[in-house]
């Protein structure tokens, strides 16, 4: 299987490669960009060429982007719409230009417009920055959610709506977060919840369509609705659930990525991945 952990590109996006070698990484997630700033500073030659040089030596490759937490395509307020639309499409060419298959976002948020309002948001924001990007090879990879606030993708059911409605199949899929779905709801622990729950994931989205799986324990308890990354096997989840996810031959070409708190050194991204990888049978 594929493992590895979201890697910080302070310094350069290729600094996240030999980070990710650091840390035992099969792949990597990076932000693309400041993820706190609307801003994007332009990637230079030397930068992209730095980040393709740092792949090629290490092995380590890079399996998604994640988007600023700044964005907010499901907004009612018609310029933070905008904004966000806008930095959507602009990191989705960051993503082109690097290479980088996949692009993870979190829905949006409806902020008390309503549920569905919020959905057709996303829906048509995402269609426009689709076609606005000639010759696109990354796919947008909705990510479920927790289902805190007015946070939208906290339901199959509601990736699902938003999935339909994209243009553009070939380049649309999705992001399942280990943590996020079991505080929506949905358990994993028990081998019988864990079956029905992937069951009900493939019924209504397909597992056909899944890209990228966030691997983190959870800090807050089944339906808590709260988005709190813990270790893996120290939180409420427990390590039974991931033994669950890693010995799932329909996960085998699948990334399991950390977003699991971590120190400078990098101690804690390699044992959670070492406890990842003992699971295998």
């Amino acid at each position: 299987m594929i493992f590895g952990a979201h890697e910080s590109i302070a310094g350069g996006v290729f600094n996240a490669i030999t980070r990710g070698q650091k840390a035992t990484c099969d792949a990597v997630q990076i932000f693309n960009k400041s993820n706190n700033q609307w801003r994007a500073k332009k990637l230079t030659t030397e930068e992209v060429d730095g980040f393709f040089a740092a792949i090629e030596k290490t092995g380590v490759t890079v399996a998604c982007s994640h988007t600023s937490y700044l964005i907010n395509i499901g907004s009612p307020d018609d310029a933070l719409q905008e904004k966000s639309r806008n930095s959507l499409q602009e990191e989705t060419e960051r993503c082109n230009l690097l290479k980088i298959p996949n692009l993870v976002f979190h829905p949006g948020s409806h902020v008390g417009s309503g549920e569905e309002p919020g959905m057709d948001r996303i829906v048509d924001n995402m269609n426009q920055v689709l076609d606005a990007i000639p010759d696109n090879t990354v796919t947008l990879c909705l990510e479920t959610t927790a289902g805190q606030g007015s946070n939208l993708g906290y339901t199959f059911e509601q990736i699902a709506y938003i999935m339909d409605r994209i243009e553009d199949k070939a380049h649309v899929g999705v992001c399942l977060d280990t943590c996020h779905i079991f505080a929506a709801g949905y358990p994993i622990t028990d081998p019988k919840d864990y079956k029905k729950t992937i069951k009900q994931f493939d019924d209504v989205i397909g597992i056909k369509n899944l890209k990228i799986v966030h691997a983190n324990d959870s800090k807050t308890e089944l339906g808590s609705k709260k988005d709190r990354h813990e270790h893996i096997g120290e939180g409420h989840i427990g390590i039974d659930a991931f033994s669950n996810f890693v010995n799932d031959k329909r996960f085998k070409k699948i990334p399991f990525i950390l977003e699991t708190p971590k120190d400078d050194d990098l101690t804690e991204d390699i044992e959670n991945l070492a406890k990842l990888r003992a699971l295998g049978k």
